[in-house]
């Protein structure tokens, strides 16, 4: 009986959101989809996304350059990684060789790559031509501080984005000692911590794939199911939807207590917590939504949770609004819960982690829900919202849905399931 209830109410979930049409903003307009989650298959839903085009990098380094005046910086030096894709469309990897990119407060920027990387480095180059090699015997330094002087810039600041590596710092230090090195974080915070339109439309299409996965997957959860192969079933469904960079969690039991896991076997048993963190990305631009599934029956105890964290995100939803300071909307979660007798602050039973962080090309970015932050909301910023709930011995909950800010306040990419028997969710409004 409670194996046919459980079916019945995830028939009906899974109809409710098939009947839901979803507004997919895109860069030439408006266009209606109708969500499909066949139990069989599932089909690319990101072909014909607009990735981010060569103007629009353009345009970065332009703001950059601003930025840099403003905060007395003459170049910024940049890694391969997020910062490097997102302002040049250069896709690269780190390795003990130096490839970077040089961009000054006037002028073109530059990269420093091996000659043997040349040809390819140039194929993953959309715009600017300035490429400077360097052979295994020669100093890739020099190349940084050649650039700099074309650019007429010798002497000054140099500021490194807050992941490149401390042989980068060693190597300039050393060679040149006319610049001082600082973090160029104002620079690239400044630039990648407020989302345009297009870089919106790119996440919510994410968090679509995402979703559609979930609806997808919590169809097919049965008794003894491995986490192992939750997660296979889930990176498969993200894949055949369209998404990339794919990555996924699945918690069953006591070990849903623990955020980020734990390495005993689990499987899915009857009556028992699933949690599943999962995330993909989509032109570079991420997803992240948890999901807290019961197989089965739920407990009154295991509603009672649920209810208190899907409570607690539109607390932090509600409080996150134009202004108001990063670091409230941890603090009005918590004091939530701790009322109800959890924490207090970050301890057990309750909130052990911040109720969110930010979100983009990287999975966290900076600023954070967290207790001290002060930076203000403002539009354009993206949030994770998940205040979970964890109880060590017994198990966790943990929703999470991402949000916008606009003009008017926070908008949501997806967002929170209405209960244990409708778990899914929906994509939010535009």
């Amino acid at each position: 009986m409670q194996t046919s209830k459980r079916r019945f109410l995830k028939l009906s979930a899974a109809a409710t959101v098939l009947a839901s049409p979803i507004s997919i903003a895109k860069a030439s307009g408006e266009q209606q989809y109708d969500q499909k989650s066949d139990s069989t298959s599932l089909s690319s839903i990101t072909d014909g996304i607009t990735p981010i085009s060569a103007a629009e990098r353009i345009a970065r380094i332009e703001k950059a350059q601003a930025l840099m005046i403003n905060h007395k910086i003459d170049a910024i030096i940049l890694e391969p990684g997020s910062a490097m894709l997102y302002f040049t469309g250069i896709s690269w990897w780190r390795s003990e060789r130096l490839t970077a990119i040089v961009i000054p407060k006037e002028g073109d920027f530059a990269v420093v790559t091996p000659e043997f990387e040349e040809p390819s480095v140039r194929e993953s180059m959309t715009f600017g031509e300035d490429v400077r090699i360097w052979n295994e015997h020669q100093n890739p330094f020099k190349r940084v501080f050649e650039i700099l002087k074309d650019r007429g810039i010798k002497g000054g600041t140099i500021g490194l984005e807050p992941t490149v590596r401390y042989f980068v710092v060693d190597g300039l230090s050393k060679l040149n000692n006319s610049f001082q090195i600082s973090s160029a974080l104002p620079i690239t915070q400044g630039c990648r911590m407020y989302k345009s339109t297009h870089e919106i439309t790119l996440m919510r299409k994410a968090n679509e794939v995402t979703l559609m996965a979930y609806d997808h997957v919590y169809s097919k959860l049965e008794a003894g199911m491995p986490s192992s192969e939750v997660k296979a079933m889930m990176a498969k469904a993200q894949s055949d939807l369209g998404g990339s960079s794919i990555w996924n969690m699945a918690l069953c039991g006591p070990s849903s207590a623990y955020p980020h896991g734990s390495k005993k076997p689990q499987e899915v048993k009857e009556g028992g917590i699933v949690l599943m963190d999962c995330g993909c990305s989509v032109h570079g631009y991420q997803s992240d939504i948890s999901r807290t599934f019961v197989y089965g029956e739920a407990s009154k105890h295991q509603n009672e949770v649920w209810n208190t964290v899907r409570k607690g995100q539109y607390i932090a939803f509600e409080t996150a609004q134009i202004a108001v300071p990063a670091g409230a909307v941890d603090d009005a979660v918590r004091d939530y819960y701790e009322e109800l007798g959890y924490g207090p602050g970050y301890a057990t039973p309750g909130l052990s982690h911040r109720t969110g962080h930010g979100i983009g090309m990287d999975g966290h970015e900076s600023v954070n829900f967290v207790h001290g932050e002060t930076t203000p909301l403002a539009s354009g910023m993206c949030f994770s919202n998940e205040p979970g709930i964890y109880i060590f011995g017994k198990f966790g909950v943990r929703l999470e849905d991402c949000i916008y800010m606009t003009d008017k306040g926070p908008r949501w990419f997806t967002e929170p399931p209405k209960s244990l028997d409708d778990p899914i969710g929906k994509m939010g409004a535009i």
